[in-house]
């Protein structure tokens, strides 16, 4: 079938990026699902740091690509083998397909998924399969998702079914911002109730981690970033407290605020000068949670002594530590009960033409989460 698509020829065009157009809007061949496989209506799609990423080569991949990795999106078609969905579901698209069988999965650790883990880096499904081309040309997946069209093929792997009274548009950030952001807090660290939190980056994915703190009865919620503007938001969210880290002293005051630091700090930013910020305001005994993805090559100071003597504990997050199957439905139960709203993190809706201009947006921090609809 013939589908609109954003496709990414090549990769480090200089911003500004409505001039210089790296998203081409092109007419793409879909082939049919495969074994395994489901085709899918695109209904929202998030704009994310991790596209912007691709965009400015700081993640690199395998060119061309139809880029887009966060969706929700409606059942049109079933390919060979899938039997536990129907045509008319709705769906939550998922970036890291899981085989259900690797070391990691069988620990219960899909996000660490080494087939599909490959299958993302080759730019492939997680059947090794490519299902877009271009004049004939194959083209590749992102993440096993290529959600900036208005259809996709997807591993059945790679979506995670969703009860039908939640708005899509809504839905789509609980494919990555709310899994990434939440999971964080709720499965990586682990926050018992009454914690003091630090949330140092206050993107989609950082906004999301400050509603999941409030949602897992967190004491106090600070939030940390260079913009007043996102930290006035995150007050609105229901954060306690509010600090820009470009104060020469933020971390000093952070420290005094909270007697020595927080208990849980988490790095949603992806720069290591945020890391290095998180380190810092965690206190004796403390965890520090890194969610960001900085460049490959990138590296942050942290000092070993302090480490060992102070008893800290440093982690990573990916994926938010999430089991989709099981996260998505918990989350979405949370957003029903409107303990996390994740709707307030929507900025605007914008078109498949207005993505250059969009990521100009996110790229300068004009935005949350610009939310690409096909209606």
């Amino acid at each position: 079938m013939k589908i609109r698509g954003a496709l990414l020829r090549e990769m480090r065009r200089p911003p500004p990026y409505a001039e210089s157009r790296p998203i081409e809007i092109a007419e793409l061949e879909l082939e049919d699902p495969g074994p395994g496989e489901v085709l899918v209506r695109i209904a929202a799609a998030g704009l994310c740091h991790s596209d912007l990423s691709v965009i400015d080569g700081n993640r690199p991949r395998v060119m061309p690509m139809v880029l887009g990795h966060e969706a929700a999106a409606v059942v049109e078609a079933l390919g060979p083998g899938v039997d536990d969905l129907a045509v008319g579901d709705h769906a939550v698209l998922v970036f890291v397909p899981s085989c259900g069988h690797c070391v990691p999965c069988a620990e219960g650790r899909p996000a660490l998924c080494e087939p599909g883990a490959a299958a993302n880096v080759a730019g492939t499904l997680l059947s090794g399969g490519r299902r877009l081309k271009l004049n004939g040309e194959t083209v590749n997946h992102a993440l096993g998702v290529s959600c900036f069209a208005d259809h996709a093929v997807v591993s059945r792997r790679s979506l995670v079914r969703i009860e039908k009274d939640i708005p899509l548009a809504h839905a789509a950030l609980f494919g990555c911002a709310v899994l990434t952001g939440v999971g964080a807090v709720m499965n990586t660290a682990g926050m018992p109730a009454g914690s003091t939190v630090a949330v140092v980056g206050l993107g989609g994915v950082g906004l999301a981690a400050v509603l999941g703190a409030l949602a897992a009865g967190a004491g106090r919620v600070i939030a940390v970033d260079l913009s007043d503007d996102k930290i006035a938001l995150a007050r609105q969210l229901g954060a306690t407290e509010g600090f820009n880290a470009g104060a020469p002293d933020a971390v000093a005051e952070i420290k005094d605020a909270t007697s020595g630091g927080v208990a849980y700090a988490f790095e949603m930013a992806g720069s290591t000068k945020a890391m290095e910020t998180a380190y810092a305001i965690t206190r004796r005994g403390g965890t520090t949670v890194t969610a960001g993805l900085s460049p490959p090559g990138a590296n942050a100071a942290l000092e070993h002594v302090v480490m060992v003597g102070e008893e800290r504990t440093v982690k990573g997050s990916y994926v938010g530590s999430c089991v989709p199957v099981r996260d998505i439905p918990r989350f979405a139960g949370l957003y029903r009960a409107g303990r996390l709203p994740v709707d307030r993190l929507l900025s605007e809706t914008v078109r498949l033409e207005d993505l250059n201009a969009a990521f100009d947006r996110l790229a300068t921090s004009q935005s949350v989460r610009q939310i690409l609809t096909f209606d």
